[in-house]
């Protein structure tokens, strides 16, 4: 079960390039799918189980799109890290200086998107919005957990 909070641990280092990895991509739908295929390797080299690594790839993709697709960011920063052997946290950082809340929405049935935050929450084991300290706007985070 997930929960939407602002108070978890500070946003991931960007100096430990060993247990981070970060990547910033100019705000076009095809980062998304860059920023997806650049976690194979960090993700592999970590030695994490396969559902984690593919709920991580989810979760990028989700949170990038949203920096694409609704702030007004000509790049995004997208990170992933360890905080600890456990715990893996995914970020992506905008440009968008409002508010620092993320509009939801109820999609329809025949409405082909609006569903990602509903997946992040869904899938994540806690997400929130911070204001992100490397770009002024938001720093979107989810964490994962795994049992090994």
């Amino acid at each position: 079960m997930s929960s939407h909070t602002t108070s978890l641990p500070q946003l991931l280092d960007v100096g430990n390039t060993e247990r981070t990895h970060w990547l910033k991509l100019p705000a076009h739908r095809s980062s998304v799918g860059v920023a997806r295929r650049s976690l194979t390797a960090p993700l592999t080299a970590w030695c994490l189980p396969g559902e984690l690594r593919e709920d991580a790839v989810l979760l990028v993709s989700e949170l990038a799109t949203n920096a694409v697709r609704h702030t007004p960011s000509a790049h995004f920063l997208c990170g992933v890290g360890l905080v600890n052997d456990r715990c893996l946290r995914v970020e992506v950082h905008d440009h968008d200086y409002s508010s620092g809340s993320l509009s939801r929405c109820a999609p329809g049935p025949d409405d082909e998107g609006g569903r990602g935050l509903l997946l992040v929450q869904e899938i994540a084991d806690s997400w929130g919005v911070d204001r992100s300290a490397l770009t002024g706007g938001n720093a979107v985070w989810a964490t994962l957990t795994t049992s090994y």
